[in-house]
């Protein structure tokens, strides 16, 4: 299995490597203007599985004419969507699933995916998955409720939209994977790192500085106690 595996990582790299670091500018700009009258998409797609073949070999000439053929159109497709995250988003979305559909029909069978199913269901990935997700969206709305008085307080400051929601959920994140790898030194370094760039900005009100330290506090003590209590249920013995 394991070689299926590198057999995927090595087409994923392709992916990367063409996609972000050999393309140059110049190619995105004459796709963007011509869409698929530009010679540019036909040479980055030709190039895209050219570097696949070179790290998966002739045997897969199958799949490297699928991945030219849908990187093209998929890259055809995006040229004419305005510029915007959620379709750079799905462009890439959309590369990901050929890949590993490719690699689906290349090693695995039915029995596979449900071997892989049963292992998501196991006790501890379970585990895992829920208290990922509580702290993300959940969490956010948990501790939105908790603040609201401050909040409602210095509704008419200005932000950057939703930069301190993901902010804040990045951070949960990143919190309870230390936990649950018992780096909490590391959560230190990152409660400090935080506490620098937020807090020692100049001429900032008295009342909005106790409301992001509040919330920090709050949010920072969420993550620590979902990753001691998943833990804890891992540890059991159920």
């Amino acid at each position: 299995m394991d070689s299926y595996i590198i057999w995927l990582v090595k087409v994923l790299l392709a992916h990367l490597l063409t996609d972000f670091i050999l393309q140059p500018t110049s190619w995105i700009e004459s796709r963007n203007r011509k869409h698929f009258s530009s010679v540019h998409l036909y040479l980055h797609g030709l190039v895209t599985a050219l570097v696949a073949l070179l790290f998966i070999g002739i045997d897969y000439w199958l799949v490297v004419v699928l991945i030219f053929v849908t990187h093209i159109l998929i890259d055809g497709w995006k040229s004419y969507q305005p510029a915007v995250t959620k379709y750079f988003l799905i462009d890439q979305a959309m590369h990901i699933v050929v890949i590993f559909i490719c690699w689906y029909f290349s090693f695995l069978y039915p029995e596979d995916i449900v071997a892989a199913w049963e292992e998501i269901n196991s006790k501890n990935i379970i585990i895992l998955i829920t208290a990922f997700v509580f702290v993300t969206q959940p969490a956010g709305i948990l501790i939105g409720q908790l603040t609201k008085k401050w909040r409602d307080q210095i509704q008419n400051e200005p932000t950057l939209g939703n930069a301190g929601k993901w902010i804040g959920i990045l951070e949960r994140v990143i919190i309870l994977a230390l936990v649950l790898h018992n780096q909490y030194g590391a959560i230190g370094l990152l409660i400090a790192a935080k506490g620098l760039l937020r807090f020692s900005e100049p001429n900032r009100a008295e009342i909005k500085t106790e409301y992001l330290l509040i919330g920090t506090l709050i949010s920072i003590t969420v993550a620590i106690l979902t990753g001691m209590v998943a833990v804890k249920l891992i540890a059991l013995d159920i």
